[in-house]
């Protein structure tokens, strides 16, 4: 019976490894500095290129489809209108997807015009898709290449000063991304587990912390957003609970800090590290992955 028991455990212990990689490699927004951000190109290269999990942002419009996009508007640096005409910097602020059906915001191209901060970006004419157009594409995309297991990293783009602005309040966000998730899994059989939900709004994250206790959401991983200068024990003091991945931008980060929250059980996935001195240096000091614009360059590592 003890040795049946030892098989069992040994069993688990390679189930949890298999879909939890020793070192986790997250193409930020796809891969930002190879293909148009956010987009089902930059998802489809990322996954070429060997990403352990697909990095994304997600909004919502203004007749509920969960959108991928960093901002909740059309950034004139790389967004061209549906006249052909590029998006003007002075205008960019006024065209919020939240105040705009799918269907019209699928008419803005966000490829063709590259983007000048990341020279290395593939130019063509693509648009901003909604979220279970990513998980289908790259689903099928697995299957098709006969791929190993990858995650999905949702960050759901919330600021407190926007709710009921350029976004829904947390509670209805939550519940909108929720929804697509538990069809989306069910329809591609993708295990909740591949699923991570990140936010710089802990009020976000409660609020999915909440919905998982009663039973009514997908038991996700949570991971923490963080780009302020608090220390890690007063930004989880805030969040009222231990998540399971604390990310916070990498500069903010140092060996002794990596310690303490690993002896807390939390994993440390730092962004956005695109320059492979500082990957590899993180790396030895013992961070669990790293998010980054160009996966290309932790080859190796």
């Amino acid at each position: 019976m003890r040795f049946l028991l030892v098989l069992i455990f040994m069993a688990h212990v390679a189930f949890i490894q298999s879909d939890s990689p020793a070192f986790d490699l997250e193409g930020h927004r796809g891969c930002r500095g190879l293909m148009p951000e956010n987009t089902v190109p930059a998802f489809l290269k990322a996954l070429d290129i060997g990403v352990n999990t697909l990095e994304m942002d997600v909004v919502i419009s203004k007749d509920r489809q969960v959108v991928v996009s960093h901002e909740p508007y059309f950034n004139a640096a790389f967004s061209i209108a549906p006249n052909g005409l590029p998006v003007d910097k002075k205008e960019q602020k006024n065209l919020v997807l939240y105040q705009m059906d799918y269907a019209e915001i699928k008419r803005y191209d966000v490829g063709s015009n590259g983007n000048a901060a990341y020279p290395e970006q593939q130019r063509l004419k693509v648009y901003k898709p909604l979220l279970s157009e990513v998980i289908e594409q790259a689903e099928a995309y697995r299957k098709a290449k006969n791929l190993p297991s990858f995650s999905y990293n949702i960050e759901i783009k919330s600021e407190p000063s926007e709710y009921n602005k350029s976004q829904p309040e947390p509670a209805e966000f939550c519940e909108l991304v929720q929804a697509v998730l538990k069809k989306q899994l069910s329809a591609e059989r993708v295990n909740a587990d591949r699923i991570v939900i990140q936010s710089f709004d802990f009020a976000v994250l409660k609020q999915w912390k909440k919905g998982m206790t009663e039973g009514q959401y997908l038991n996700v991983r949570l991971s923490a957003l963080v780009e302020n200068l608090r220390s890690p024990e007063k930004n989880l003091e805030e969040l009222g609970f231990k998540p399971n991945i604390y990310s916070p931008n990498f500069r903010l980060l140092g060996q002794s800090k990596i310690t303490k929250l690993h002896e807390q059980g939390i994993k440390v996935i730092p962004w956005t590290v695109n320059q492979r001195d500082d990957m590899k240096r993180l790396k030895e000091w013992g961070v669990d992955g790293l998010i980054t614009d160009y996966p290309d360059r932790a080859n190796g590592l």
